[in-house]
């Protein structure tokens, strides 16, 4: 795939990149559109994706720029177009992971915390300048407390337009873990190589799983009968737990079992 959005396939992976370094990796139309079209071309081949940037910026937010000059020509919907970017992320049956690489502004931000694992560099810089232009961040804001930051830290970073650097942010909950700028890529594909060995089926309603407890999950009782119905559903449509526990019979090891 060309344009802003780069694409790398890997065995049971691949790499998205935003390939717009001179624009700190905007979203523009053109990325917003690329994004979802590679979304699209992967659902069903891998099982993981790599989400990063180029340059020294892994995304400042909305290109605004394009985006006034789309309001005074009289074209709207770069907000709901951003969005469905990102719940296709949550739609997606692969597992994504974020690979920070600089700077997650305003729509960086969200796109970060609607990933399901976060690595950040050390480089990261994360935040919500919204407030300076007398706006809520209204994709970044709620992405942000959705991943489970507190409502004092959320407000951090929506009030007072500060940014957090990646150790914070790990602290915070919001990114995995913060790693050398130099090993920032490996460390993701190393996740993502490993991720790629598990079955697809398991992944994907996992993930599902993830998003409804405790969002709207929160009776110990209801959660742990949902656990037995995710796992109903994963046996209804794969053969792979039924395999396993064979193979665990025969004394073979499972991915995850260790050496």
């Amino acid at each position: 795939m060309s344009g802003p959005i780069l694409v790398t396939r890997h065995d049971g992976w691949a790499e998205i990149r935003i390939d717009r370094a001179a624009k700190r990796n905007a979203m523009d139309r053109a990325s917003r559109q690329g994004l979802l079209a590679a979304f699209a071309a992967l659902r069903g081949e891998v099982r993981a994706i790599v989400l990063t940037g180029t340059g020294t910026a892994f995304c400042a937010g909305m290109d605004l720029k394009e985006r006034e000059a789309d309001r005074a020509a009289g074209i709207e919907g770069a907000g709901d177009e951003w969005i469905a970017v990102n719940m296709a992320i949550r739609a997606h049956p692969a597992i994504f992971i974020a690979a920070v690489n600089g700077l997650a502004l305003g729509g960086g931000a969200t796109l970060l915390n609607v990933c399901d694992i976060a690595i950040a560099s050390t480089e990261a810089s994360i935040g919500c300048p919204e407030m300076g232009f007398a706006t809520y961040p209204g994709m970044a804001g709620p992405a942000i407390q959705l991943s489970g930051v507190s409502r004092k830290r959320a407000a951090w970073l929506v009030l007072t337009t500060n940014r957090i650097d990646g150790a914070t942010a790990e602290r915070w909950g919001m990114v995995t873990e913060v790693v050398a700028p130099e090993a920032l890529l490996p460390r993701a594909a190393e996740i993502a190589a490993q991720v790629a060995r598990f079955d697809g089926v398991a992944l994907a309603e996992s993930k599902k799983a993830l998003d409804r407890i405790p969002a709207f999950i929160t009776d110990w009782q209801e959660a742990m009968d949902h656990g037995q119905m995710v796992n109903l559903t994963i046996r209804a449509q794969t053969t792979a737990q039924a395999e396993g526990n064979a193979r665990f019979a025969a004394g073979i090891k499972n991915p995850g079992q260790g050496a």
